[in-house]
This record gives structure tokens, sequence and C-alpha cells, in this order.
């Protein structure tokens, strides 16, 4: 019965015109990230139940560029009519999605309106055909440049300055590029790709990852630049011990693997680490993949090093996940600034002496980077900070004036940008 009901889901109702199922699921998975709060990756399962890939994909991508936009898609429905509509009627909701198929994917639009009206069925469906017709008469347009959601602005601005705000806003108006890293430099050249570190390459978005060159081979896997520093600041590991912490999908346990260490991978969710298994099928690496929560998991022994990256807000990844924006507030940050510190302590347990620990956070606040080391460096007299090196750290990345790495949207803006990271390598006292 279940998986009956499930199927269903995945179908447009009795009478719909065809193309309204995964537009359904659209609506589903706004409101579960809107007005639930849930991630987009994880609410898209449930949320897309029964529909078939490319369907999947065009619910998730009608979503996430009505976040991406959703402040300049607001304002034209509200200039569209006399009394604003509540914030959590349907209506609104399936005007956004509407919108950002006819401005943003420029889908169709008798396909867009056709399908947008039985989501209002019981509704204003006049109002939601008369905005849209005016859509197209009028030939909306979204701005330039995307608006980033208020709180992100206000804090951003109070942290990095208004600069920062600027380039954010910028990288939060198109999707990123594709990077590759590699286990070992590509024998063959990749049409239009761009080398920015040792073991990258950097690709423009469109296509299928399956189809890029050496896919199958396993030479590569998809991993932005920045979310490789960390590990590269650990060097080759020569036969050392590395525990990756947090490890799943495993992009920076197969830059381990690769680069000689013994690796042990350790995640608390099951299902991402099927992700990372097959990663490592894919590319032929090796790591032993423990599933456990690290607030309660131990290692039998210490390591050489250990790589915590840690659970945070992703305020980094906002341009991968335009969800994220519009979900974090800064009680959730304070809440993993917190977990972050209790993992600290218990990862510091488990590096030998003289050892390297490498803390990392995708997250563009100092609660959950500058802040966060600082207050560990206090309370764990001998440890040290290890300061990055220009030669270690991708072209045009710099380590600040405390040695950490701090990547923000200004940097490589005018080569498609990077992730934000927080990244810290640390020297375990010898004794």
């Amino acid at each position: 019965m279940a998986d009956a009901r499930k199927r269903r889901r995945g179908r447009a109702d009795a009478g719909d015109p065809p193309g309204t199922a995964p537009r359904r699921a659209a609506l589903r998975l706004l409101d579960a990230v809107l007005r639930r709060g849930e991630p987009l990756d994880l609410a898209a399962h449930a949320a897309t139940q029964g529909l078939t890939p490319p369907d999947r994909a065009f619910a998730i991508a009608i979503v996430s560029e009505a976040l991406r936009w959703l402040t300049a898609i607001d304002a034209l429905i509200d200039g569209a009519t006399e009394q604003p509509l509540p914030e959590d009627v349907k209506a609104r909701a399936v005007l956004r999605i509407a919108l950002a198929q006819l401005l943003v994917l420029r889908s169709p639009a008798h396909a867009v309106v056709a399908t947008a009206l039985p989501l209002v069925a019981g509704g204003p469906r006049r109002l939601v055909h008369a905005l849209l017709s005016r859509a197209q008469k009028e030939a909306w347009e979204l701005p330039d440049r995307a608006a980033l959601p208020a709180a992100a602005t206000a804090r951003w601005a109070e942290q990095w300055g208004t600069d920062m705000v600027e380039a954010a806003a910028a990288a939060w108006s198109a999707p990123p590029p594709v990077d590759l890293s590699f286990a070992a430099e590509p024998l063959e050249p990749l049409p239009e790709a761009l080398a920015l570190a040792p073991l990258h390459r950097r690709l423009p978005r469109g296509g299928a990852i399956e189809e890029i060159a050496g896919y199958r081979e396993g030479g590569w896997w998809v991993q932005d630049l920045a979310a490789s520093i960390p590990a590269r600041l650990l060097g080759r590991g020569e036969g050392r011990s590395v525990l990756d912490l947090c490890a799943a999908p495993g992009g920076k346990t197969m830059q381990f693997a690769a680069a000689g260490w013994q690796v042990v991978a350790v995640d608390a969710s099951a299902k991402r680490l099927e992700r990372l298994r097959a990663n490592l099928a894919r590319t032929n690496l090796q790591a032993e993949v423990v599933q456990g929560d690290i607030r309660r998991w131990q290692p039998d022994e210490p390591a050489d090093a250990v790589l915590l990256d840690a659970p945070c807000s992703a305020t980094g990844i906002f341009r991968r996940h335009p969800d994220v924006l519009h979900r974090v507030e800064a009680a959730q940050i304070a809440e993993m600034a917190a977990l972050q510190a209790d993992l600290l302590d218990r990862a510091a347990a488990w590096v030998k002496p003289g050892g390297r620990l490498v803390y990392a956070t995708c997250s563009l606040e100092r609660a959950e980077g500058e802040e966060r080391i600082a207050a560990f460096l206090d309370e764990h007299p001998g440890w040290v900070v290890l300061p990055a090196t220009a030669d270690e750290l991708p072209a045009g990345v710099e380590p600040d004036a405390s040695g950490f790495v701090r990547t923000l949207p200004t940097m490589l803006a005018d080569r498609g940008g990077l992730d934000g990271f927080f990244v810290a390598r640390l020297e375990a006292p010898s004794c």
C-alpha cells in the first residue's frame, strides 16, 4: 500500500496536463524547504518519489532557481497584486515555481501555465492565470543579479564587508562551474578545462557528469576546488595513518587514498556511506569505511593525522545549495558551533603526539571557523597552528595572517569562484 501511494505521488492526477507531476513535486519540495526548514537535497527524496530521473532533476531545478531568485520573484508578484498574497498561501508558492520556469529556466509558456493551474485547484486559479498572462504580455525579466536573503546580507556585511556581499550576490546568481579532482595528473587534455591547482581541472557547467571523459575509468571525482584544500594541507601520506571524520561522500577520502595515506573514513550516515563506497569502487581507491557517530565512536588507536570536516551551517556552499540561506539563522549557527567544539575535543584526542589535525567547515561564519579555533587553542595548551603556505594552495588563494585558509566569494571570481571554506592546520603537543 505504501509503495502504491509513493508511485501515485509521481503521477499527475487524472485529467492533469502532461508535465504536471514534476511541478507538483516542486511545490512539495519548496514547501519542505521554506515552511519546514528541511535541506533541499534531503527533502527531495520524499518529495520526488515516483518520478523518472529527468522529472526528478527538473523538479529540483525549478525549486533551486525559485530559491535563488526568490526576492526578485516575490517583488514581481507583489507589484502585480492589489492585495499582497500571504507568504504561506499556495497561490504564492505556485507563482514562485511558475515564474522560475518562465524567467530562469525558460520553459515553454503554455506548459508553465497549463501545469500551474491544476496546482491551485480550489484556490485563486483566475489570479494565477492573470499574473502569468501578464508576465508574458509585459515580458517580465529578472534583474541582472539575485538578491541575498536579508539575514545573510547583514551577517556577512558585518563579518566580511560590503565587497564580499556584492561578490556573494554575483556568485548566488548563477550555478557554479564543475571542479574535478584527479588521483593523478591526466594524460589527455580535457576540452575547455582550466587547471587552478595540481590534480585539478575546472569545466564549464552543462552536460551530464557521466559523459565527461574519464568518468568510467575512475580517474577523477567531482569536488569543489575549495573543498580539496583540507586534504592538500596534509600532503603525501607515505603509508601513514589518517582518520577522515564526517567523510561521506568521500572526496577527501579519495584524495588521501590517492596520496598514499592509510585511510579510515568515518561517517554516521549509512546512505551517504553508500555513495562513498561507490566512489571508491569507481576510482579503484582503497580506504577502510566505518559507520559511526563520532560523538560516541572512537578509534582503536591514535592516527598520524586527523581531518575533521565538521558538520556546519553549510552557508559556504550557497551557490550549489540555494536553500541554505533561506533556512539557516543565527540560532542554528550557534548550535553548530557548540557541536563543533565537542567534536574538536574528541578529534584532538585521536592524534598521535606531534601529529596533525586539520579542521574544516564549508561555512562563511566566523563562529564556525576563526572563533572556533581560537577557543580551541585557548583551551588546549601545547597545540599550535601550522600556517598554510602559498605553494600548498590553489592559485589566487592565500593564507590569512594567522595561517588559516579562508575562501570567500571574492576569490577567483573571474574564473568561476570558490565555495566558502575555513581550514586550519594544527599540530599536537609532542608528549
